[in-house]
């Protein structure tokens, strides 16, 4: 069986201009970097700005295994899929970070024959945007602490500060650090790059204008009397915005077979709000018949975010939601067989388990549920693995219309490629020709603990909340600022609906906890922190880096997956 890096080596790439000639771009609205990747210009929206959107299909998940459901190559396989029924497609993707590349998932282009192109780039450093934020992040925080050694004429309180630095490798010797120097020593913090609120920013903003603004409102710290400090106020705000100049230009590439792809910033979809970039969202809508754009893991994180924030930002509406769906996630949720990080599935989730399927299925009616709670319908792509038994993919998506699923399908993409969706690209296409009625889940005008509240009763089937001691300062003192009519952004567990990875399928009667509240001013959103997250990624005992070199005699890069 072929890899994934052979496979996409199989494929002899067509010239980026070529690809950006389909969608209606110019050359000189292009900065190439090679002949098959290129930067779009801003200047496209304006020339475009009139002209009619396209479908907008979010693509979520159900709660997925530690190895993922394959929510990447369905996006990509479905709209290679519309591609081959006629339509013009586009994909819109998150940029993979290098801490799962060289840690615990390896990369993020999809896999087998639904993938993105040029893998290795796209998986390292693309157009060198993720630099460019943790470049950004850190200026502002050598900013901060040259101002507390020059005199702190701003009064900010070293215990206040609240900018950590950031690392775009999984590292857990920095998740707590101490800085010393001449004005004494102070914790501090690193956040991986994907988690950092400078990559939240380049995410939701519309336009040059609105990137500048959302760089000065950062919060940094507050002072001895409890005033917020902004980083306007450090005077670093304009060299920030220099450094994401280039940066905020979308990322074009391609599919296996040649469908366009946006790959463009990467914030996490567990700690942060998990979706690629606002701009390439508005600019492929006015290219494209179709936009297919992938929240991170499921409706309970991503999709959530997608709806309650990233929507909110950009002004745009889904037409549908995707939700994707495998057996063995299903069975795990049915209590089908444990799962070990570093061990194969067991044959419990792998082979035949009718028992199993038919308990798991309750946690793909909550990922339905979610949808249909924002007023989005949803498609259920039953994703098909090479073993998987015919009359059990059958069922699921039988059952899944019996749930109310706007329409179903089983997708062999990651085996056939576009051929592969097509029958889901087709129930795509019925369903989104009746208007959605989205609507955000809560008003921007309730108190914080409402929103978190709601988000937890009824996305994940919580019955309540609970705030630590910390969190519950940490509210009043958002609430107090001003900042309580931001959005929430949720960081828990990716594995469970509820906050605990242990308990699956479709849990009832719990209590989120709620150990911290962060406020991202300039990303325009509150991060509730359930307990057990963090913010830093580690790297697991046996890391995906440790396959991964370079062939000195070719150049070529090997284990890359």
């Amino acid at each position: 069986m072929l890899t994934d890096l052979q496979i996409a080596h199989s494929v002899r790439p067509r010239p980026i201009l070529e690809v950006a000639k389909e969608l209606g771009l110019q050359q000189e609205e292009l900065t190439l970097f090679g002949s098959h990747k290129a930067k779009i210009s801003l200047k496209v929206l304006e020339r475009l700005q009139a002209r009619k959107l396209g479908r907008y299909i979010l693509v979520t998940a159900i709660n997925p295994t530690p190895l993922g459901e394959g929510k990447t190559t369905t996006s990509i396989g479905l709209a290679m899929g519309l591609t081959r029924l006629g339509h013009r497609a586009v994909v819109t993707l998150r940029q993979p970070s290098l801490g799962p590349v060289f840690g615990v998932k390896g990369g993020g282009t999809g896999g087998g024959h639904a993938q993105v192109i040029p893998m290795e780039d796209i998986n390292l450093h693309l157009t060198g945007d993720a630099h460019a934020v943790a470049a950004s992040h850190n200026l502002l925080s050598a900013f901060l602490d040259n101002h507390l050694f020059q005199g702190n004429q701003l009064a900010i309180d070293p215990s206040r500060v609240s900018w950590p630095r950031a690392l775009g490798v999984s590292d857990r010797a920095l998740r707590e650090i101490t800085l010393s120097g001449e004005t004494g020593n102070r914790s501090a913090r690193f956040v991986i790059t994907e988690a950092s609120e400078v990559m939240a920013v380049l995410a939701l903003a519309r336009d040059r204008l609105d990137l500048r603004e959302r760089l000065g409102r950062i919060l940094v710290a507050l002072t001895t009397s409890g005033r917020p400090i902004v980083a306007e106020e450090l005077g670093c705000a304009g060299s920030m915005a220099v450094l994401l100049k280039d940066a905020l230009e979308p990322n074009l590439v391609q599919t296996l077979e040649g469908t366009p792809a946006f790959v463009h910033t990467g914030p996490f979809g567990n700690i942060a709000h998990g979706n690629c970039s606002v701009v390439s969202d508005a600019m492929a809508l006015r290219c494209a018949d179709f936009v297919v754009t992938e929240a991170g893991f499921g409706s309970d994180l991503g999709a959530e975010k997608f709806f309650n924030i990233k929507c909110r930002a950009s002004g745009l509406k889904p037409d549908l939601a995707v939700v994707v769906a495998t057996l063995r996630a299903l069975k795990l949720h049915g209590g089908g067989g444990p799962v070990k990080a570093g061990a194969p599935l067991p044959v419990s989730l792998t082979g035949p388990n009718q028992d199993a399927l038919a308990k798991g299925f309750a946690n793909l009616e909550q990922h339905i549920a979610n949808a249909q709670a924002h007023g989005v319908p949803a498609v259920v792509a039953v994703n098909a693995f090479r073993d998987d038994p015919p009359a059990e993919l059958a069922w699921v998506r039988d059952q899944a219309l019996k749930a109310g699923a706007a329409g179903a399908a089983v997708s062999t993409h990651w085996a056939e490629g576009g051929k592969g969706a097509e029958e889901l690209a087709s129930a795509v296409v019925r369903a989104s020709e009746t208007p959605s009625q989205f609507t955000p889940l809560y008003e921007l005008s309730w108190p914080l603990s409402k929103k978190i509240e709601t988000i937890a009763t009824r996305i994940y089937g919580a019955k309540g909340v609970a705030f630590e001691p910390e969190a519950e300062r940490q509210l009043e003192t958002a609430e107090r600022l001003g900042f309580g009519r931001l959005p929430v952004c949720m960081a828990k567990t990716p594995l469970s609906l509820s906050h605990d990875a242990a308990v699956k399928g479709r849990p009832a009667g719990f209590t989120v906890p709620i150990k911290e509240l962060r406020v991202l001013a300039g990303a325009g959103f509150v991060t509730a922190v359930c307990s057990g997250i963090q913010l830093m990624p580690g790297l697991p005992k046996k890391p995906a880096g440790e396959r991964i070199d370079l062939d000195p005699e070719s150049g070529e890069i090997v284990g890359l997956a």
